[in-house]
């Protein structure tokens, strides 16, 4: 026999150690002195440590993929307008033609992802305004065929008062568009976007402003760049600022964030970012009013302008910097994309994602409740 053992009866064979208490006596929920415990205190996870959620079924090449198109092209449509009414027309056509290819691939991937193309036009049937998948259906659905007509317009020359008027009506949509997927997705009861539900919307707005900027800087000379530079960096400022406080406030829940493949690609996201928009600043040549400044150098028999764009503009490799670095956005914005879709299915995942915050807002409730006269 151990001392663990206590006494039943009166048998003497068996050794006293200690009498077992009953009753008040024994103080119920208090270990007696001397006691050992034989099993671990018990602290509620979930059920064998099975997930709580069911993760997302969502295949990450569909559903993330739809997030950067569908982000790249409702910005673009936007930026497209405003490069139209500044007079810059290879700028509006290259970003009015890459907003159509954007949002055929975005509904590629979202049908793709439901299995069949009448799915789509049955979440037509009703319009709900406290669904975000309801309200996003009806925007793709009137985007859409402007952004076809603003294209077809741009690339073909004709119609150009009916492309006009599908550009203005895209660039009024197109905020939306490159926005409602963060609402969506924080919608959900995934915890690493439902928490995130503040920082979500900058995010993805801020990573559409990026991208559609690094297009069009590809699309366009550099005489009519300067929007889309303007965009492209601003957006990486305000995609960086939002990651940075969406990590800072989730706390637990920002774990997905910064460990695993969500983790890699986010980290790769944010430097690809930070370099493209160096890069892309570094690489701006001259404006039009500087490319017309001339000077006198002795010895050349001529004029020789000058360049205020830089040294990098000067030497002729402006383009090709500034190329690099619309690059290095893009796949900034598409790894970022795909790193928020696998964080979110890494805390559907794990128990502690769902079942920890659950158990610290009721804490606080219940804390204010006994503060409260």
């Amino acid at each position: 026999m151990t001392h663990t053992d206590v006494r039943l009866d009166a048998a003497p064979d068996l050794p006293v150690e200690r009498d077992a208490l009953v009753g008040s006596a024994g103080r119920p929920g208090r270990r007696q002195r001397g006691e050992r415990l034989m099993v671990p205190r018990a602290e509620f996870r979930s059920y064998y440590g099975r997930p709580v959620l069911k993760p997302p079924p969502w295949e990450a090449a569909n559903i993330a993929g739809y997030l950067f198109l569908g982000g790249l092209a409702g910005a673009s449509s936007t930026l497209a307008a405003a490069a139209e009414l500044t007079g810059r027309p290879r700028l509006a056509a290259g970003l009015k033609a890459g907003a159509a290819v954007a949002l055929a691939g975005s509904l590629y991937s979202l049908v793709h992802d439901l299995g069949r193309p009448e799915r789509f036009l049955h979440m037509l049937r009703v319009v709900k305004v406290t669904s975000p998948m309801s309200i996003g259906s009806w925007l793709l659905a009137g985007y859409g065929p402007l952004t076809l007509v603003a294209a077809g317009s741009a690339v073909t020359g004709r119609l150009p008062r009916l492309g006009r008027l599908g550009t203005l009506g895209a660039a009024v949509l197109g905020p939306a568009v490159a926005s409602y997927t963060a609402t969506l997705v924080a919608d959900t009861a995934v915890p690493a976007w439902h928490e995130a539900y503040r920082e979500l919307p900058v995010l993805f707005a801020g990573s559409a402003a990026a991208s559609a900027g690094a297009l069009g800087l590809l699309a366009a000379p550099a005489s009519e760049a300067g929007p889309a530079r303007r965009a492209a960096l601003l957006g990486v400022a305000g995609e960086l600022a939002a990651a940075y406080r969406m990590e800072r406030r989730l706390g637990m829940l920002a774990e997905p964030m910064r460990h695993g493949l969500a983790g890699g690609l986010l980290r790769a996201g944010r430097l690809l970012g930070a370099a493209g928009a160096l890069a892309v600043a570094a690489g701006a040549g001259p404006t039009g009013r500087q490319r017309q400044r001339y000077r006198y150098r002795p010895g050349t028999g001529g004029r020789v302008a000058t360049v205020a764009g830089g040294r990098l503009a000067t030497m002729g490799g402006g383009r090709q910097v500034t190329v690099g670095g619309a690059v290095a956005m893009l796949a900034g914005s598409v790894c970022l994309r795909f790193g928020v879709f696998q964080a979110g299915v890494a805390s559907a995942r794990d128990p502690k994602y769902t079942v920890q915050p659950q158990r610290e807002r009721l804490a606080a409730r219940t804390s204010r409740r006994r503060r409260s006269p």
